[in-house]
Protein backbone atom coordinates (compact mmCIF):
# COMPACT_ATOMS: atom_id res chain seq x y z
CA UNK A 1 0.00 0.00 0.00
CA UNK A 2 1.09 3.37 -0.65
CA UNK A 3 0.85 4.37 3.07
CA UNK A 4 3.58 2.26 4.00
CA UNK A 5 5.83 4.87 1.68
CA UNK A 6 4.48 7.71 3.53
CA UNK A 7 5.18 5.87 7.09
CA UNK A 8 8.70 4.99 5.74
CA UNK A 9 9.38 8.97 4.86
CA UNK A 10 7.99 9.87 7.84
CA UNK A 11 9.75 7.54 9.57
CA UNK A 12 13.47 8.21 7.63
CA UNK A 13 12.90 12.11 7.26
CA UNK A 14 12.60 13.81 10.01
CA UNK A 15 13.73 16.85 9.73
CA UNK A 16 14.14 16.92 5.84
CA UNK A 17 12.38 20.28 4.07
CA UNK A 18 9.42 20.07 2.62
CA UNK A 19 9.17 21.60 -0.67
CA UNK A 20 6.84 24.39 -1.00
CA UNK A 21 6.27 26.41 -3.99
CA UNK A 22 5.73 29.98 -1.90
CA UNK A 23 7.04 29.26 1.64
CA UNK A 24 8.94 32.10 2.89
CA UNK A 25 10.19 29.52 6.19
CA UNK A 26 10.75 26.03 5.82
CA UNK A 27 8.32 23.28 6.73
CA UNK A 28 9.76 19.86 7.81
CA UNK A 29 8.72 16.66 8.37
CA UNK A 30 7.90 15.35 12.21
CA UNK A 31 7.26 11.55 11.92
CA UNK A 32 3.98 10.00 12.31
CA UNK A 33 1.34 10.92 14.55
CA UNK A 34 -2.46 10.98 14.70
CA UNK A 35 -5.09 13.19 13.19
CA UNK A 36 -8.02 12.61 13.46
CA UNK A 37 -8.01 9.29 15.07
CA UNK A 38 -5.91 8.15 12.50
CA UNK A 39 -2.18 7.80 12.06
CA UNK A 40 -0.87 11.03 9.61
CA UNK A 41 2.19 11.74 8.33
CA UNK A 42 2.82 15.28 10.84
CA UNK A 43 4.90 18.54 10.01
CA UNK A 44 6.32 21.21 11.22
CA UNK A 45 4.81 25.19 10.49
CA UNK A 46 6.67 28.18 11.44
CA UNK A 47 5.14 30.31 13.75
CA UNK A 48 4.91 33.92 13.82
CA UNK A 49 3.94 33.90 17.48
CA UNK A 50 6.51 34.72 19.96
CA UNK A 51 5.05 31.94 22.23
CA UNK A 52 6.18 29.17 19.92
CA UNK A 53 8.77 28.35 17.49
CA UNK A 54 6.65 26.47 15.43
CA UNK A 55 3.19 24.28 15.22
CA UNK A 56 2.57 20.62 14.66
CA UNK A 57 0.08 20.25 11.50
CA UNK A 58 -0.50 16.23 9.86
CA UNK A 59 -1.83 14.64 6.71
CA UNK A 60 -3.60 11.12 7.50
CA UNK A 61 -2.54 8.25 6.11
CA UNK A 62 -5.65 7.59 4.19
CA UNK A 63 -5.78 11.09 3.20
CA UNK A 64 -2.47 10.53 1.34
CA UNK A 65 -3.81 7.08 -0.12
CA UNK A 66 -6.77 9.01 -1.74
CA UNK A 67 -4.77 11.84 -3.20
CA UNK A 68 -2.04 9.70 -4.33
CA UNK A 69 -5.14 7.80 -6.30
CA UNK A 70 -6.32 11.03 -7.75
CA UNK A 71 -2.52 11.72 -9.05
CA UNK A 72 -2.06 8.13 -10.62
CA UNK A 73 -5.53 8.42 -12.59
CA UNK A 74 -5.93 11.94 -13.42
CA UNK A 75 -2.27 12.42 -13.62
CA UNK A 76 -2.32 15.99 -11.51
CA UNK A 77 -3.50 16.95 -8.40
CA UNK A 78 -5.26 19.79 -8.15
CA UNK A 79 -6.70 21.94 -5.01
CA UNK A 80 -10.36 22.40 -6.69
CA UNK A 81 -10.14 18.13 -6.17
CA UNK A 82 -8.58 18.72 -2.69
CA UNK A 83 -11.05 21.03 -1.11
CA UNK A 84 -13.97 18.72 -2.56
CA UNK A 85 -12.45 15.51 -1.75
CA UNK A 86 -10.55 15.89 1.31
CA UNK A 87 -12.69 18.45 2.80
CA UNK A 88 -11.68 17.95 6.44
CA UNK A 89 -8.17 18.36 5.62
CA UNK A 90 -8.82 21.47 3.74
CA UNK A 91 -10.66 22.91 6.59
CA UNK A 92 -6.95 22.21 8.85
CA UNK A 93 -5.83 24.66 6.67
CA UNK A 94 -4.51 25.22 2.53
CA UNK A 95 -1.09 24.37 3.66
CA UNK A 96 -2.55 20.44 3.99
CA UNK A 97 -2.37 20.80 0.18
CA UNK A 98 0.93 21.87 -1.58
CA UNK A 99 2.54 19.65 2.08
CA UNK A 100 0.55 16.54 0.25
CA UNK A 101 2.39 18.01 -3.35
CA UNK A 102 5.79 18.85 -1.56
CA UNK A 103 5.96 14.92 0.02
CA UNK A 104 4.95 13.67 -3.43
CA UNK A 105 7.91 15.78 -4.78
CA UNK A 106 10.00 14.32 -2.22
CA UNK A 107 8.92 10.66 -3.38
CA UNK A 108 9.70 11.58 -7.29
CA UNK A 109 5.89 10.85 -7.44
CA UNK A 110 4.83 14.81 -8.94
CA UNK A 111 6.03 18.08 -9.74
CA UNK A 112 4.43 21.85 -9.27
CA UNK A 113 3.16 23.00 -12.22
CA UNK A 114 1.31 26.13 -11.96
CA UNK A 115 -0.56 27.48 -8.75
CA UNK A 116 -3.22 24.58 -7.28
CA UNK A 117 -1.69 21.98 -9.33
CA UNK A 118 0.88 19.19 -8.95
CA UNK A 119 1.45 16.96 -12.37
CA UNK A 120 2.41 13.37 -12.48
CA UNK A 121 6.04 12.45 -12.67
CA UNK A 122 6.18 8.45 -12.63
CA UNK A 123 9.37 7.36 -12.58
CA UNK A 124 10.60 5.20 -15.25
Amino acid sequence: MFSEKIRALAEQSSGIKIPKPEAKTPFRIKGIGNRRSEEALTYLIPSHSPRASHYVKGITLSEFEKAYSELVSSGKLTRKWFNLELQDCAKEGACNFTTIGGVFELLGLAKYKERGIYIHTPKA
